[in-house]
């Protein structure tokens, strides 16, 4: 499996990571918003930061040959250890 072939597996991987945490950062921030509203900034902060990181992940997919993440079956190892 040549870098390219191995990049096709992980980037649809860190782009779902991504989605994940960057929903995950804005729900914590919409929970503590009514506690601590600098904490609350931050955090959306960092889920804004997560997508902006999934824009450049997506075109390097696509230069890659990758196909459309989010669409279709999920068709990818889970293994961050790929064969050499």
């Amino acid at each position: 499996m040549d870098n390219l072939e191995k990049l096709r597996v992980l980037l649809p991987h860190w782009l779902e990571h991504n989605a994940s945490h960057s929903q995950e950062f804005s729900h914590w921030a919409q929970l503590v918003e009514g506690d601590n509203q600098e904490i609350a900034a931050l955090l959306q902060r960092a889920a804004a930061s997560l997508q902006a990181a999934d824009a450049a992940l997506r075109e390097a997919l696509h230069r890659a040959g990758g196909g459309r993440p989010g669409h279709g079956p999920h068709d990818h190892h889970h293994h961050h250890n790929l064969p050499e």
